[in-house]
C-alpha cells in the first residue's frame, strides 16, 4: 500500500534547506521526486520519498532540526482545501475532528486519534509508510504542523502540557523548546501532543458558521485524491487504525473495526475483497513497529513487549526470533537495524 501526500508537506523546505546551507534542487532529485513539488503544492507525491528526503537532509545538513524549522512557521492556509473548513470550526475539537475527517485529502499515511482522559486529551499521531523504519523528521513534521493548527485555533498564548516523540533527543532542545513552549519528551511510548480537556470546547474567536458550511459543501465537491497504483484505502485505514490502538493495548478486531466504523464482520469481507487478512495486517504493522522500537535504546525489551501487544517477555522473544532471524536481546547487542529473514519476508502478503 503505497501512501500519497500533497507537496504542500514540503512546505518551507526551500528556505531553511538553503539556511543551512543544502541546495533543494539537488536534494529532491536526489531523493526521486520532480523538483515541481517545491512549486505546486498539489502535486502528489508518495509519502516515503518526502520521509526519505527529510532523513537524508537532516543528515547532509548536520541539523537534527531540519524538519522541525519547517514545521515552525507553517500556517492554516497550507492544508490547501480543507484550511478554509478547519479555520471556521467553532471550537478546537471540531477542528481536529475536521482533520481526522479528511485526513486522506493531506497525506494519506497519517493516522489521528483523541483520547481524553479525565482532564487531559492525548492527540496521537501516527504515519504508515511502506517502508518503515525510524523517520523522526518525519514525525517532527507532521506534530509540528498539528501544533500549529491548535495555536491557530486557540491563539498564540495556547501551551500544550507536553509534546512526545517516540525517537532520541537531539543534543540541543533549543528547537525544540522555542517551538512547542512546552515539556517535549523523548522516548515516549507514543507521538503526540498531552493538552487539557478545557482546551477542545473552548471557541474559536474567528469561527464563521456560514463560511464553515461553504467550505464543507466545495470540500466535498472535490474528487478524491488519487491513490497510487495497488492501493488498498480499508486496509491502509485498518493498517492506520492498528498503529495507533496496538502500543495500547487494543487492536482487537472488534476494536478496530469500531475504530474505522465496520463491524467486524465486514470489515473481514472488505479487507478478503482486497486480499488482505486482519491477522497480517497486524502481524506486518507489529513487524514495522518492533523495528522502530528495538532502534530506541530508551525502551527496554520488557517495554517493547508490552507495546507490541504481549503480555509474557518470552512470547515476544519467540515472536521476535521467528520474525528477525535472531532474539531481540541479540540485535540489541549487534549493529544495524533489524532484517525481516527470508520465511518472514514470504509470510508478508
Amino acid at each position: 500500500m503505497v501512501a500519497i501526500v500533497r507537496a504542500a508537506a514540503l512546505s518551507n523546505f526551500v528556505e531553511v534547506a538553503r539556511e543551512l546551507g543544502l541546495d533543494p534542487i539537488a536534494a529532491v532529485r536526489a531523493a526521486g521526486i520532480d523538483p515541481r513539488a517545491l512549486t505546486e503544492p498539489e502535486m502528489r507525491l508518495p509519502t516515503a520519498d518526502v520521509a526519505r528526503l527529510l532523513e537524508r537532509s537532516a543528515e547532509a545538513s548536520g541539523c537534527p532540526t531540519f524538519a522541525l524549522r519547517m514545521a515552525r512557521s507553517r500556517q492554516l492556509s497550507q492544508f490547501g482545501a480543507i484550511s478554509l473548513l478547519i479555520t471556521h470550526q467553532a471550537t478546537l475539537r471540531e477542528g481536529l475532528a475536521t482533520i481526522i475527517e479528511y485526513r486522506n485529502l493531506l497525506n494519506e499515511s497519517l493516522a489521528l486519534s483523541l483520547e481524553e482522559h479525565g482532564d487531559l486529551v492525548i492527540l496521537r499521531e501516527e504515519l504508515v509508510v511502506a517502508e518503515g523504519g525510524p523517520m523522526p523528521q518525519a514525525y517532527e513534521l507532521a506534530i509540528g504542523a498539528i501544533f500549529r493548527v491548535c495555536h491557530a485555533l486557540l491563539g498564540g498564548r495556547w501551551r500544550p502540557y507536553s509534546v512526545h516523540f517516540t525517537h532520541a533527543a537531539p543534543a540541543d532542545l533549543s528547537v525544540h523548546r522555542s517551538v512547542f513552549g512546552a515539556d517535549v519528551e523523548f522516548g515516549s511510548e507514543f507521538n503526540g501532543i498531552v493538552f487539557s480537556a478545557a482546551d477542545l470546547d473552548r471557541p474559536n474567536p474567528t469561527a464563521d458558521p456560514a463560511l464553515a458550511e461553504y467550505a464543507r459543501t466545495f470540500v466535498e465537491s472535490l474528487p478524491k485524491a488519487p491513490s497510487s497504483a495497488g492501493g488498498s484505502s480499508v486496509a491502509r485505514e485498518v493498517s492506520k487504525a492498528v498503529y495507533l490502538l496496538l502500543p495500547v493495548g487494543r487492536a482487537s478486531i472488534v476494536q478496530v473495526a469500531q475504530g474505522v466504523g465496520l463491524n467486524p464482520r465486514t470489515l473481514q469481507r472488505r479487507l478478503a475483497a482486497e486480499g488482505e487478512e486482519f491477522s497480517l495486517l497486524v502481524d506486518r504493522v507489529r513487524r514495522d513497529l518492533a523495528i522502530r522500537y528495538i532502534a530506541n535504546p530508551a525502551y527496554s525489551l520488557a517495554q517493547i513487549a508490552r507495546m507490541l501487544g504481549y503480555g509474557q517477555h518470552s512470547s515476544f522473544t519467540r515472536w521476535f526470533a521467528t520474525a528477525f532471524g535472531a532474539p531481540p536481546a541479540a540485535w540489541r547487542a549487534g549493529h544495524g537495524p533489524p532484517r525481516l529473514t527470508d520465511t518472514a519476508a514470504e509470510a508478508r502478503p
